[in-house]
Protein backbone atom coordinates (compact mmCIF):
# COMPACT_ATOMS: atom_id res chain seq x y z
CA UNK A 1 0.00 0.00 0.00
CA UNK A 2 1.58 3.04 -0.74
CA UNK A 3 1.95 5.65 2.09
CA UNK A 4 0.80 8.78 2.51
CA UNK A 5 2.92 11.88 2.04
CA UNK A 6 3.47 13.76 5.37
CA UNK A 7 2.71 17.71 4.53
CA UNK A 8 6.51 19.47 4.71
CA UNK A 9 4.94 22.70 6.20
CA UNK A 10 3.91 20.50 9.62
CA UNK A 11 7.57 19.65 10.72
CA UNK A 12 9.22 22.02 12.70
CA UNK A 13 12.70 23.02 12.17
CA UNK A 14 14.36 20.51 14.19
CA UNK A 15 12.48 17.53 12.45
CA UNK A 16 13.87 19.09 9.53
CA UNK A 17 17.88 19.16 10.07
CA UNK A 18 16.59 15.30 11.63
CA UNK A 19 14.96 13.97 8.75
CA UNK A 20 18.54 15.26 6.21
CA UNK A 21 20.70 13.55 8.99
CA UNK A 22 19.02 10.84 9.02
CA UNK A 23 18.91 10.92 5.21
CA UNK A 24 22.87 11.20 5.62
CA UNK A 25 22.55 15.42 4.50
CA UNK A 26 23.64 17.67 6.29
CA UNK A 27 21.55 19.23 9.23
CA UNK A 28 21.85 22.90 7.01
CA UNK A 29 19.94 21.53 4.40
CA UNK A 30 16.94 21.49 6.60
CA UNK A 31 17.37 25.15 7.31
CA UNK A 32 17.86 25.86 3.80
CA UNK A 33 14.35 23.90 2.92
CA UNK A 34 12.61 25.73 6.12
CA UNK A 35 13.79 29.42 4.65
CA UNK A 36 11.99 28.01 1.25
CA UNK A 37 9.01 26.71 2.66
CA UNK A 38 8.15 29.98 4.89
CA UNK A 39 10.30 33.27 4.71
CA UNK A 40 10.46 32.92 0.63
CA UNK A 41 6.09 30.72 0.98
CA UNK A 42 7.28 28.53 -2.09
CA UNK A 43 4.62 25.70 -2.79
CA UNK A 44 7.00 23.32 -4.92
CA UNK A 45 10.41 21.96 -4.59
CA UNK A 46 11.20 22.57 -8.01
CA UNK A 47 11.75 25.98 -7.26
CA UNK A 48 14.33 25.45 -4.18
CA UNK A 49 16.99 25.91 -6.35
CA UNK A 50 20.19 26.14 -3.99
CA UNK A 51 19.20 22.38 -3.71
CA UNK A 52 20.33 19.62 -5.75
CA UNK A 53 18.41 17.95 -7.73
CA UNK A 54 18.35 14.67 -6.03
CA UNK A 55 17.70 16.50 -2.71
CA UNK A 56 14.21 17.94 -4.23
CA UNK A 57 13.40 14.76 -5.54
CA UNK A 58 14.05 12.88 -2.16
CA UNK A 59 11.96 15.72 -0.49
CA UNK A 60 9.09 15.11 -3.66
CA UNK A 61 8.81 11.32 -2.48
CA UNK A 62 8.51 12.00 0.74
CA UNK A 63 6.22 15.20 1.59
CA UNK A 64 3.66 17.29 -0.10
CA UNK A 65 3.23 20.87 0.47
CA UNK A 66 -0.48 21.45 0.64
CA UNK A 67 -0.90 25.11 -0.15
CA UNK A 68 -3.48 27.24 -0.58
CA UNK A 69 -4.86 28.69 -4.06
CA UNK A 70 -6.82 31.87 -4.42
CA UNK A 71 -10.00 29.89 -6.72
CA UNK A 72 -12.01 33.56 -7.13
CA UNK A 73 -11.17 37.15 -6.67
CA UNK A 74 -13.67 39.95 -6.75
CA UNK A 75 -13.00 43.46 -5.87
CA UNK A 76 -15.42 45.96 -4.84
CA UNK A 77 -15.88 50.08 -6.19
CA UNK A 78 -13.86 50.72 -2.82
CA UNK A 79 -11.13 48.99 -3.30
CA UNK A 80 -11.83 46.14 -1.00
CA UNK A 81 -10.91 42.32 -2.42
CA UNK A 82 -12.64 39.21 -1.50
CA UNK A 83 -10.67 35.72 -2.24
CA UNK A 84 -12.35 32.41 -2.54
CA UNK A 85 -9.49 30.63 -1.34
CA UNK A 86 -9.47 26.85 -1.91
CA UNK A 87 -8.30 24.51 0.37
CA UNK A 88 -6.18 21.33 -0.92
CA UNK A 89 -8.74 19.37 0.34
CA UNK A 90 -10.98 20.75 -2.01
CA UNK A 91 -13.18 22.93 0.87
CA UNK A 92 -13.10 26.86 0.16
CA UNK A 93 -13.09 29.84 2.48
CA UNK A 94 -13.05 33.34 2.27
CA UNK A 95 -10.37 36.53 3.15
CA UNK A 96 -10.81 39.62 2.12
CA UNK A 97 -7.99 42.68 1.87
CA UNK A 98 -9.44 46.08 3.41
CA UNK A 99 -7.52 48.82 2.12
CA UNK A 100 -7.66 52.37 3.73
CA UNK A 101 -5.83 55.69 3.27
CA UNK A 102 -3.33 54.92 5.68
CA UNK A 103 -3.26 50.83 5.95
CA UNK A 104 -4.02 47.61 4.15
CA UNK A 105 -5.67 44.78 6.66
CA UNK A 106 -5.98 41.39 6.11
CA UNK A 107 -9.15 39.65 7.07
CA UNK A 108 -8.11 36.03 7.33
CA UNK A 109 -10.39 32.83 8.11
CA UNK A 110 -9.65 30.32 10.73
CA UNK A 111 -11.91 27.80 10.45
CA UNK A 112 -14.11 25.99 7.51
CA UNK A 113 -17.57 27.08 8.29
CA UNK A 114 -17.84 28.34 11.70
CA UNK A 115 -18.19 26.57 15.90
CA UNK A 116 -20.38 29.31 16.82
CA UNK A 117 -24.52 30.32 16.03
CA UNK A 118 -24.61 33.68 15.80
CA UNK A 119 -28.08 34.48 14.03
CA UNK A 120 -27.06 37.81 12.35
CA UNK A 121 -23.98 36.27 10.55
CA UNK A 122 -23.82 34.61 7.52
CA UNK A 123 -21.18 32.20 8.24
CA UNK A 124 -22.84 30.65 11.27
CA UNK A 125 -25.10 29.19 8.84
CA UNK A 126 -22.48 27.31 7.21
CA UNK A 127 -21.47 24.11 9.85
CA UNK A 128 -18.21 23.70 11.01
CA UNK A 129 -16.06 21.64 8.38
CA UNK A 130 -13.26 21.48 10.19
CA UNK A 131 -10.48 24.09 11.52
CA UNK A 132 -7.64 25.73 9.23
CA UNK A 133 -4.12 24.55 9.90
CA UNK A 134 -1.39 27.16 10.51
CA UNK A 135 -0.08 26.99 7.04
CA UNK A 136 -3.31 27.91 5.47
CA UNK A 137 -3.84 30.58 7.44
CA UNK A 138 -0.10 31.61 6.80
CA UNK A 139 -0.95 31.63 3.38
CA UNK A 140 -3.90 33.46 3.07
CA UNK A 141 -2.07 36.52 4.81
CA UNK A 142 1.05 35.93 2.13
CA UNK A 143 -1.63 35.85 -0.40
CA UNK A 144 -3.30 39.13 0.64
CA UNK A 145 0.05 40.81 1.16
CA UNK A 146 0.62 40.07 -2.34
CA UNK A 147 -2.62 41.76 -3.35
CA UNK A 148 -1.45 44.75 -1.31
CA UNK A 149 1.15 45.25 -3.25
CA UNK A 150 -0.09 44.59 -6.62
CA UNK A 151 -3.15 47.01 -6.21
CA UNK A 152 -2.50 49.55 -3.36
CA UNK A 153 1.45 49.60 -4.01
CA UNK A 154 2.29 49.06 -0.63
CA UNK A 155 2.97 46.11 2.22
CA UNK A 156 0.37 44.81 4.40
CA UNK A 157 -0.09 46.63 7.48
CA UNK A 158 -2.24 44.35 9.77
CA UNK A 159 -4.24 41.04 9.91
CA UNK A 160 -7.60 40.56 11.96
CA UNK A 161 -8.78 37.09 12.55
CA UNK A 162 -12.26 38.38 11.38
CA UNK A 163 -12.54 36.10 8.78
CA UNK A 164 -14.77 32.74 8.85
CA UNK A 165 -14.92 30.92 12.16
CA UNK A 166 -14.27 31.25 15.64
CA UNK A 167 -10.26 31.56 16.14
CA UNK A 168 -10.65 30.67 19.51
CA UNK A 169 -12.14 27.20 18.87
CA UNK A 170 -9.12 26.47 16.52
CA UNK A 171 -6.14 28.73 19.22
CA UNK A 172 -3.53 26.20 18.99
CA UNK A 173 -3.18 26.62 14.92
CA UNK A 174 -4.28 30.35 15.33
CA UNK A 175 -1.06 30.68 17.42
CA UNK A 176 1.18 28.49 15.69
CA UNK A 177 0.14 30.74 12.40
CA UNK A 178 0.51 34.23 14.31
CA UNK A 179 4.74 32.91 15.74
CA UNK A 180 4.90 32.27 11.94
CA UNK A 181 3.52 35.26 10.87
CA UNK A 182 5.77 37.53 13.70
CA UNK A 183 8.71 35.19 13.28
CA UNK A 184 11.39 36.70 11.12
CA UNK A 185 11.86 33.59 9.64
CA UNK A 186 8.23 33.72 8.70
CA UNK A 187 7.03 37.22 7.59
CA UNK A 188 8.45 39.72 10.43
CA UNK A 189 5.34 41.05 10.83
CA UNK A 190 4.87 43.34 14.32
CA UNK A 191 2.54 41.41 16.89
CA UNK A 192 1.20 44.75 17.87
CA UNK A 193 -0.32 45.16 14.13
CA UNK A 194 -2.12 41.56 14.49
CA UNK A 195 -5.75 41.45 16.58
CA UNK A 196 -7.64 37.88 16.79
CA UNK A 197 -11.86 38.75 17.28
CA UNK A 198 -13.80 36.53 19.16
CA UNK A 199 -17.42 36.36 19.94
CA UNK A 200 -16.27 35.27 23.51
CA UNK A 201 -14.74 31.60 25.24
CA UNK A 202 -13.53 32.83 28.38
CA UNK A 203 -11.39 29.54 29.70
CA UNK A 204 -9.09 30.06 26.22
CA UNK A 205 -8.94 33.94 27.13
CA UNK A 206 -7.96 33.63 30.40
CA UNK A 207 -4.87 30.88 28.41
CA UNK A 208 -4.14 34.07 26.50
CA UNK A 209 -3.06 35.65 28.98
CA UNK A 210 -1.24 33.31 31.10
CA UNK A 211 0.31 32.28 27.18
CA UNK A 212 1.30 35.96 27.66
CA UNK A 213 0.66 36.77 23.91
CA UNK A 214 1.39 39.98 22.22
CA UNK A 215 -1.59 40.74 19.97
CA UNK A 216 -4.46 42.52 20.38
CA UNK A 217 -7.78 41.30 21.63
CA UNK A 218 -11.46 42.36 20.49
CA UNK A 219 -14.59 40.46 21.61
CA UNK A 220 -18.10 40.83 19.35
CA UNK A 221 -20.08 41.69 22.11
CA UNK A 222 -23.51 43.49 20.82
CA UNK A 223 -25.65 43.43 23.92
CA UNK A 224 -24.25 43.54 27.42
CA UNK A 225 -27.66 41.86 28.91
CA UNK A 226 -27.56 37.97 29.04
CA UNK A 227 -30.95 37.89 28.04
CA UNK A 228 -30.84 39.81 24.90
CA UNK A 229 -27.11 38.25 24.01
CA UNK A 230 -28.31 34.83 24.01
CA UNK A 231 -31.30 35.43 21.99
CA UNK A 232 -28.84 36.84 19.03
CA UNK A 233 -25.77 34.97 20.14
CA UNK A 234 -27.18 31.58 21.48
CA UNK A 235 -24.09 30.29 22.99
CA UNK A 236 -23.76 33.13 25.04
CA UNK A 237 -26.13 30.82 27.32
CA UNK A 238 -22.57 28.51 27.60
CA UNK A 239 -20.17 31.11 28.62
CA UNK A 240 -22.29 33.98 29.73
CA UNK A 241 -22.25 37.91 30.89
CA UNK A 242 -20.34 36.97 34.29
CA UNK A 243 -17.95 34.47 32.85
CA UNK A 244 -16.80 36.84 30.07
CA UNK A 245 -16.14 39.72 32.03
CA UNK A 246 -14.19 37.37 34.68
CA UNK A 247 -12.01 36.66 32.10
CA UNK A 248 -11.73 39.77 30.38
CA UNK A 249 -10.56 41.08 33.71
CA UNK A 250 -7.95 38.42 34.26
CA UNK A 251 -6.39 39.36 30.60
CA UNK A 252 -6.12 42.89 31.55
CA UNK A 253 -4.84 42.42 34.81
CA UNK A 254 -2.03 39.96 33.01
CA UNK A 255 -1.39 41.74 30.00
CA UNK A 256 -2.33 45.57 30.37
CA UNK A 257 -3.80 45.83 27.55
CA UNK A 258 -7.32 47.12 26.22
CA UNK A 259 -10.16 45.55 24.48
CA UNK A 260 -11.88 46.25 21.87
CA UNK A 261 -15.54 45.66 21.67
CA UNK A 262 -17.79 45.12 18.72
CA UNK A 263 -20.42 46.17 18.95
CA UNK A 264 -23.63 46.35 16.19
CA UNK A 265 -27.02 47.97 17.20
CA UNK A 266 -30.19 46.31 15.87
CA UNK A 267 -33.49 48.37 15.30
CA UNK A 268 -35.78 46.51 18.21
CA UNK A 269 -32.80 44.25 19.99
CA UNK A 270 -30.30 46.34 21.75
CA UNK A 271 -31.60 50.05 20.17
CA UNK A 272 -33.30 50.64 24.22
CA UNK A 273 -31.80 52.79 27.01
CA UNK A 274 -31.39 49.93 29.36
CA UNK A 275 -29.17 48.29 26.33
CA UNK A 276 -26.97 51.76 26.66
CA UNK A 277 -26.73 51.42 30.42
CA UNK A 278 -25.86 47.66 30.19
CA UNK A 279 -22.99 48.54 27.88
CA UNK A 280 -21.61 51.29 29.77
CA UNK A 281 -21.42 49.25 32.96
CA UNK A 282 -19.72 46.56 31.10
CA UNK A 283 -16.90 48.67 29.78
CA UNK A 284 -16.21 50.09 32.98
CA UNK A 285 -14.76 46.46 34.45
CA UNK A 286 -11.68 47.20 32.29
CA UNK A 287 -9.99 49.78 29.87
CA UNK A 288 -11.39 49.45 26.71
CA UNK A 289 -12.90 50.68 23.16
CA UNK A 290 -15.98 50.39 21.65
CA UNK A 291 -16.74 49.61 17.44
CA UNK A 292 -20.21 50.39 16.53
CA UNK A 293 -20.55 48.79 13.75
CA UNK A 294 -22.33 48.80 10.54
CA UNK A 295 -24.98 46.24 9.85
CA UNK A 296 -24.69 44.03 6.81
CA UNK A 297 -27.99 42.09 6.09
CA UNK A 298 -27.68 38.92 5.71
CA UNK A 299 -30.72 38.44 2.86
CA UNK A 300 -33.76 37.63 5.28
CA UNK A 301 -34.60 40.89 7.20
CA UNK A 302 -34.86 39.76 10.58
CA UNK A 303 -32.08 42.00 11.29
CA UNK A 304 -31.53 45.77 10.88
CA UNK A 305 -30.05 48.75 11.55
CA UNK A 306 -31.17 51.49 14.10
CA UNK A 307 -31.62 54.50 13.12
CA UNK A 308 -28.40 57.52 13.16
CA UNK A 309 -30.59 58.64 16.22
CA UNK A 310 -30.37 56.06 18.29
CA UNK A 311 -26.33 55.33 17.57
CA UNK A 312 -26.04 59.10 18.35
CA UNK A 313 -27.54 58.35 21.48
CA UNK A 314 -25.15 55.79 22.26
CA UNK A 315 -21.85 57.44 20.95
CA UNK A 316 -22.99 60.54 23.42
CA UNK A 317 -23.42 58.10 26.00
CA UNK A 318 -20.17 56.26 26.01
CA UNK A 319 -18.58 59.65 25.55
CA UNK A 320 -20.03 60.96 28.82
CA UNK A 321 -18.69 58.40 31.17
CA UNK A 322 -15.17 59.01 29.30
CA UNK A 323 -15.50 55.45 26.89
CA UNK A 324 -13.75 55.63 23.74
CA UNK A 325 -16.41 54.89 20.65
CA UNK A 326 -15.54 54.70 17.05
CA UNK A 327 -18.19 54.26 13.99
CA UNK A 328 -17.16 51.54 11.76
CA UNK A 329 -18.49 51.84 8.11
CA UNK A 330 -18.65 48.87 6.28
CA UNK A 331 -15.94 47.89 3.27
CA UNK A 332 -17.07 45.75 0.44
CA UNK A 333 -20.70 45.55 0.72
CA UNK A 334 -21.60 45.22 -2.81
CA UNK A 335 -19.02 42.06 -3.06
CA UNK A 336 -20.30 40.62 0.62
CA UNK A 337 -17.37 41.41 1.67
CA UNK A 338 -18.18 43.29 4.59
CA UNK A 339 -18.60 42.60 8.40
CA UNK A 340 -20.39 39.16 8.70
CA UNK A 341 -21.34 38.35 5.29
CA UNK A 342 -18.66 35.80 4.38
CA UNK A 343 -20.02 32.58 3.50
CA UNK A 344 -18.76 31.13 0.50
CA UNK A 345 -22.27 32.08 -1.73
CA UNK A 346 -20.38 30.82 -4.62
Amino acid sequence: MKLKKKDIRSLTKEQLRNFFVENGDKAFRGNQVFEWLWSKSLHTFEAMTNISIETRQMLEENFVINHIEVDSMQRSKDGTIKNGIRLHDGFIVESVLIPTEKRTTACVSSQVGCSLDCRFCATSRLKRMRNLNPDEIYDQVVAIDKQSKLYHNRKLSNIVFMGMGEPLMNYNNVIKSIDKITSPEGLGMSSKRITVSTSGVPKIIKKMADDEVKFNLAVSLHSAIDSVRTSIMPFNETFPLKELGDALVYWFEKTQRVVTYEYIVWDGINDKKEDIKALINFCKLIPCKVNLIEYNPIDDGEFQQANSRVIDNYISNLEMHDIVVNVRRSRGKDIDAACGQLANKS
